[in-house]
């Protein structure tokens, strides 16, 4: 008989969880305001402003910080580095647009994906910075319908230079093949080895290194540089982002990797078409992370919490924990997502008070046999659904797709997650997925009632308290039990209580 080890109460977590965020508010320094039109930078939407912007970043970091305010236009630019000290405002119709050439995007040390390497650099970089605080009621575009490679696609806002053409774009540079036999780390890194706390730079962007400065094989050798995420904090203590609005991100849109204290909210993030990979927000390794009042639709997840993948994600071992995410509202997307980079553990989330309206999934889980780690005291209540494709989606074994890494030597345990009144319609109940050899533990349904195409299909699943949840289907059993070959009675069917 499993006993699951002892545990702080989640009451406790979120009085910690909000003493902590009291402490952690960033607030904009009463320096000097350095509006960029006086430094240089031209808002015609055809000018490329990425020097003027930069040397003005430096300027005010030379004398001891300040704020950058965009002011109203369309200002172009390459990727931009923030130093201490330095904010960033942008007033109500300022439009800071990125260009769509991968040279304005030179690669950096950081974690993409779960593994730290050189990838390109952000669109907006605050790396290695305490007291960050991005504001504001204008907009941050990524360009991303312009940019070039698989899964680009053209469509409405595809516009980026001057009357509204498309820019001029070139693909990344070609990289070395990976060779056969990879190479020791002082033979392709200078020393000191580069890290993700400060900005490093590749010495050679067309031939990134196969291995990280950690000696790991990097998947696919050393890869293809994607366009540029929108805005990345690495590295940053008392982060504040409000009222801003994102749309068209590249790639991920804000990414928090390696941070502690971060507050996120009232952040507009949408997408005009397809763009892959165009995650709303990514939360990699942080601790004490607070998002509330956003409104997000893309074609990924409208936000993910990570921890690191496969064998560089169980060395770095830095988990995402005390995590709260409320009073949000998603429409396209996958929803809100723990996973599937999940190798240094992710625990302490809440999720509450938020709507999922045509969303692919609302509550979501996700790893791979690979991954390794612990997903505990995951709590998703008071949600709301609106014909979202499945209303819970627990898969640890998702995306299996060749070439797989090999199973961690301990797989991912997932224990201890509530999914507490959820109400609404959904195309499928959805699917909760265990591993074999690790089955989900210490799963409980409270007052969860919903109204679905389809069923839940349950495997590998230890003990599942499903006795608060109302599901009506009109197709099939409302649960099925794969793993056992077992369906609860069809009396569950016609609305009563599924045990």
């Amino acid at each position: 008989m499993h006993t699951p080890p002892q545990r702080v109460p989640l009451v406790a977590l979120l009085l910690l969880a909000a003493s902590s965020f009291l402490c952690c508010v960033a607030s904009s320094r009463a320096a000097a305001r350095y509006v960029i039109t006086e430094h240089g930078a031209v808002g015609d939407g055809a000018a490329v402003n990425t020097k003027a912007i930069q040397s003005t970043i430096d300027a005010c970091a030379a004398i001891g910080g300040g704020v950058i305010v965009v002011p109203k236009g369309t200002f172009l630019s390459g990727a931009l580095f923030f130093k201490p000290g330095v904010n960033l405002e942008l007033e109500k119709e300022a439009v800071l647009k990125s260009t769509t050439v991968m040279a304005d995007f030179p690669p950096l040390y950081t974690s993409w994906e779960g593994i730290e390497r050189y990838w390109t650099s952000a669109f907006l970089n605050f790396i290695g910075m305490k007291d960050v605080v991005v504001s504001g009621e204008g907009t941050i575009d990524g360009s991303g319908l312009a940019w070039p490679g698989p899964g680009a696609r053209r469509g409405p806002g595809a516009s980026g230079g001057a009357g509204g053409a498309a820019p001029a774009v070139r693909p990344p540079p070609p990289l070395a093949p990976a060779p056969e036999s990879l190479p020791q780390v002082a033979d392709v890194y200078a020393t000191p080895l580069p890290t993700t706390a400060a900005i490093n730079f590749a010495r050679d962007p067309a031939h990134l290194p196969p291995i990280n400065a950690a000696g790991i094989s990097l998947p696919g050798g050393a890869g293809r540089l994607s366009p540029p995420r929108a805005i990345v904090f690495q590295d940053c203590t008392n982060v504040r982002v409000s009222g801003v609005h994102l749309k068209n991100q590249a790639r991920w849109g804000f990414v928090f990797i390696y941070c502690r204290k971060v507050v996120a909210e009232n952040l507009n993030v949408h997408i005009d078409a397809y763009i892959p990979s165009s995650d709303g927000i990514d939360v990699c390794s942080c601790q004490d992370v607070r998002i509330s009042g956003c409104d997000i639709a893309c074609t990924d997840d409208n936000i993910t919490i990570k921890a690191g993948k496969d064998a560089d994600g169980l060395r770095v071992n830095r988990p995402s924990e005390n995590i709260t995410i409320s009073d949000c509202t998603f429409g396209s997307g996958g929803g809100v997502a723990v996973g599937s980079e999940v190798s240094g553990s992710i625990r302490h989330v809440l999720v509450e008070r938020c709507t999922f309206t045509g969303t692919g999934s609302a509550a979501r889980i996700k790893s791979q046999p690979s991954r390794g780690g612990v997903i505990e005291d995951i709590v998703y209540r008071d949600i709301r659904v609106t014909d979202v494709n499945r209303a819970f989606s627990f898969e640890l074994e998702w995306r299996m797709v060749p070439p797989l890494a090999p199973p961690a030597k301990a797989l991912t345990i997932v224990r201890n997650v509530r999914l507490i009144n959820f109400s609404g319609t959904a195309q499928a109940g959805g699917v909760i997925q265990g591993l074999k050899g690790s089955p989900i533990l210490d799963l409980k349904i409270e007052n969860c009632k919903l109204t679905a195409q389809r069923g839940l299909v349950l495997s590998n699943t230890q003990d599942p308290d499903l006795s608060g949840l109302e599901l009506k289907v009109a197709q099939g059993e409302p649960i099925v039990r794969r793993d056992a070959g077992e369906s609860v009675p069809s009396a569950a069917q016609a609305g009563a209580p599924a045990k």
